[in-house]
């Protein structure tokens, strides 16, 4: 049962965003829900996914069906985050010159990129709340850490892998 359970969420979480980062909204109610996950780990299961080759959505699915269910876990939930791309690919490459230039579909993506920067902003002060205010306050040292890795990506154009392991040398030092 188990094994249908992680098919199927993450066949959702596949369905229902658009890939990258917003997954991670899906991805933490869908992991939460079931109790899979805390989520402080779903956290740590996005920054490993996010360091590791690979798209986010099977990278995360891949982790925690692993976690929750060991290796056929990791294939059911990969598998199922991968069917709704795989299937709707399929469909669009077969429509894709009929609808090039099509002023309504043109017109719905204009609305369908500011709703996923929404979901990134909901996301990023959800993980953020749970990542810098804990029982005992506001974790300054890792907002520090935070504002140097911002400045690294959008100021120096650092790549993230070179931004991930500076996070990761700060954290050590300042954590």
């Amino acid at each position: 049962m188990i094994y249908l359970r992680l098919f199927l969420s993450f066949m959702k979480i596949g369905f229902c965003s658009f890939g990258g980062m917003t997954m991670i909204p899906v991805i933490n109610d869908e992991v939460l829900k079931y109790g899979w996950m805390t989520s402080a780990e779903v956290m740590d299961i996005v920054a490993v996914a996010e360091m590791t080759p690979g798209s986010l959505g099977i990278n995360c699915a891949t982790f925690v069906g692993l976690r929750t269910a060991g290796l056929s876990g990791a294939l059911c939930a990969s598998f199922g985050v991968m069917m709704p791309s795989l299937t709707l690919s399929m469909a669009a490459a077969h429509f894709i010159l009929r609808l090039k230039g099509n002023r309504l579909l043109e017109k719905a993506m204009e609305g369908v990129r500011p709703a996923s920067m929404g979901m990134l902003v909901a996301t990023a002060v959800t993980l953020g709340i749970s990542t810098f205010i804990g029982e005992g306050g506001v974790s300054w040292n890792l907002a520090l850490i935070s504002l140097i890795a911002g400045a690294a990506l959008i100021k120096g154009k650092l790549s993230i892998p070179k931004t991930i392991l500076i996070a990761g040398a700060l954290g050590l030092i300042l954590g």
